[in-house]
């Protein structure tokens, strides 16, 4: 009965996933499960540590990092909860400002066509919580009152370490003090809770296709079940979940902002025939109308570079991303 019930709660198309599908079992690139990423204390943060792994690796792992054990815990049970809600149910109570997603967080339309096959979407679904807004969250529902008083004092402790985080990355990467405090802005920061469903066929389906965020930083707390992936020298590495610790992914704006000295790392996921796979990740951008300056890219703001994104996966059906304003040879030279 309980699978049933947790059927009902999935996107109509993840139902689907034991029928009408390609019998073709996909090439998959060999992944290397020796965890070598980098630990960082955040109690005693060594900036030439920092450094280091934002050079050659994009990301790392952050531990004692001050977030109550209990308050990660009842958030991830109680956006548990919710999402084994029926699809239905959370396409009517998620709208705004959170609001439910599946396929694609940032690139499937709502209503996308139930007819899809596994190949062509991702198989995971979620919610969408932008943190500056979350006052209007339906107000006298116990049930969401609780998630957002949840996700308001989880977003104060991810903002407490991005801020300064970002401040030993601007250290390090000498930015001007006065330019770089608009390039992280607290205002921007949402919070999206994932959901990867079980799939019987999980060499034709990815939780999430390889991308990198657009973000500034991002900061990743995963349950136990894995399937994330990064890409480092052209091999795939599974990065385990580590209990109490957090995975820092860098962006395309941290990026630019560090004339490519930092890596907006590439990654996956990966779905899993046996379990669901919940994560939580927090996002943050530069402040509206922040002007991103690089030697290597024409200046841009936040607001540019997501219309460009917008508008590549419109039309080419991916998103090209950094490419798009780089500064030719000419240019740089300049």
């Amino acid at each position: 009965m309980s699978e049933i019930l947790n059927l009902k709660s999935y996107p109509p198309v993840f139902r689907q996933q034991n029928t009408g599908l390609d019998n073709t079992t996909k090439e998959i690139q060999e992944v290397i499960n020796d965890d070598a990423v980098p630990v960082l204390d955040f109690q005693c943060l060594n900036l030439d540590e920092l450094g280091e792994a934002c050079k050659d690796w994009g990301l790392f792992r952050l531990v004692n990092h001050g977030i109550p054990v209990t308050l990660m815990s009842q958030l991830r049970d109680h956006a548990r909860n919710l999402l084994s809600l029926t699809f239905q149910s959370k396409q009517e109570l998620f709208t705004s400002p959170v609001s439910y997603f599946w396929g694609t967080p940032a690139l499937t339309p709502t209503g996308a066509s139930l007819s899809i096959g596994p190949h062509n979407i991702n198989w995971v679904e979620g919610f969408n919580a932008p943190l500056s807004q979350l006052s209007q969250f339906h107000g006298g529902n116990p049930v969401l009152d609780w998630f957002r008083f949840l996700l308001e004092e989880y977003g104060r402790h991810l903002a407490r370490l991005a801020t300064t985080i970002f401040g030993a990355m601007a250290k390090n990467l000498n930015l001007d003090a006065e330019k770089s405090k608009s390039y992280l802005s607290e205002s921007t920061g949402f919070i999206r809770v994932y959901r990867y469903p079980q799939c019987s066929r999980e060499s034709e389906a990815w939780g999430m296709n390889v991308h990198t965020d657009s973000s500034v930083l991002s900061i990743l707390n995963q349950d136990q079940v894995g399937g994330l992936q990064v890409l480092k020298d052209d091999k795939w590495l599974h990065v385990k979940p580590i209990p109490n610790s957090l995975i820092f992914n860098l962006g395309d704006m941290m990026q630019a902002m560090s004339d490519d000295q930092y890596t907006s790392v590439k990654h996956r996921v990966k779905v899993n025939k046996d379990e669901e796979r919940f994560s939580i990740c927090y996002f943050v951008f530069p402040a509206e109308g922040s002007v991103i300056q690089s030697s290597k890219y024409k200046p841009f703001t936040y607001s540019d570079f997501q219309s460009q994104v917008q508008q590549d996966v419109k039309t080419l059906g991916f998103k090209v991303g950094l490419e798009r304003f780089k500064l030719n040879v000419t240019e740089a030279a300049g």
